[in-house]
């Protein structure tokens, strides 16, 4: 599989992801097969959460026996110094390693919490801690919306290495403020930030709860993916061929593998038919920025 440089970190990263949340969902000999076989694909670099249910436990055995192939990312929803410490701890613990490659801010979604996060005795300060104790390697950030947000991230934080944001042709499509992810790409590849693109695989919200109730939806997904192998693969083709570092695989394991298939199949997508996919979907109802719950 291709691996493109995470921004100044000196890490090549796989041109996909291991979304590790999809581990929830798989009994540990299930998530012990999937690690073997993301691997087995040329996957390097894997992303957990303690918010994702049992995915940090179910990935510690396997990621201790490969711990040299992994550059691992984790991440906190916690926006203050002794919270975020807590937590980093506490991925430690469920992971059973003492290391960890890359720590990120987890959904940053409001200016309050981007000043909270960055005051002395904000969340970042712990990280920086941690990085100067050797806990931790790099400094990263995600969100699931708010683009002018994350650009006030980008010049507020000044050792921030890489961004997780959404990048798909129907916000690529939308062509305003509210969807300016192609203008956060830009920001980050001019300050050397690594991006790593998440709803790639986005077709849409799901129908209300009414329609069609939680429990019966067919993916475990925040939003409702594509998820016919043709569509993955122009999904994926799409995304990587914005220039994203890497593309974060789905949360559902049925979909992974097909995901990995295109990363590895992956061999650019032309001007042309990338504009044709922004024009076919621009209309469609965006998946975010959506309801702050992931």
């Amino acid at each position: 599989m291709e691996t493109r440089a995470l921004g100044d970190t000196g890490h090549e990263s796989s041109i996909a992801t291991f979304g590790a949340i999809a581990l929830n969902w798989l009994e540990q000999e299930g998530a012990n097969q999937m690690v073997e076989h993301v691997l087995s694909k040329g996957v390097n670099h894997f992303d957990v959460a303690p918010t994702y249910g049992d995915a940090e436990l179910k990935l510690g055995p396997k990621l201790r026996q490969h711990r040299e192939d992994i550059f691992l990312g984790c991440k906190t929803q916690e926006r203050g110094y002794e919270g975020a410490k807590r937590k980093l701890d506490r991925s430690f613990d469920r992971l059973g390693v003492d290391y960890i490659d890359l720590y990120q801010v987890h959904g940053l979604e409001y200016e309050s919490e981007l000043d909270e996060i960055t005051a002395d005795d904000g969340a970042l300060a712990a990280f920086r801690e941690a990085k100067d104790e050797g806990k931790i390697g790099h400094i990263g950030l995600t969100s699931h919306g708010n683009p002018g947000l994350i650009r006030d991230a980008i010049d507020r934080i000044d050792d921030l290495e890489t961004l997780m944001f959404p990048l798909n042709p129907v916000v690529i499509g939308k062509g305003d403020d509210e969807h300016d992810y192609a203008g956060v790409f830009e920001a980050a590849e001019k300050a050397g930030i690594g991006t790593l693109g998440i709803k790639a695989f986005a077709r849409g919200p799901w129908p209300d709860t009414d329609e069609l109730p939680e429990a019966d939806r067919p993916f475990p997904n925040w939003y409702e993916p594509v998820d016919t192998p043709d569509e993955i693969a122009e999904r994926f083709d799409f995304a990587a061929a914005q220039g994203l570092t890497s593309v974060v695989t789905p949360g559902d394991p049925k979909l992974v593998a097909m995901v990995l298939d295109a990363a590895t199949r992956y061999n650019g997508m032309d001007e042309t038919a990338q504009r044709s996919l922004i024009e076919r979907l621009r209309h469609d109802e965006s998946p975010v920025p959506e309801q702050l719950h992931h």
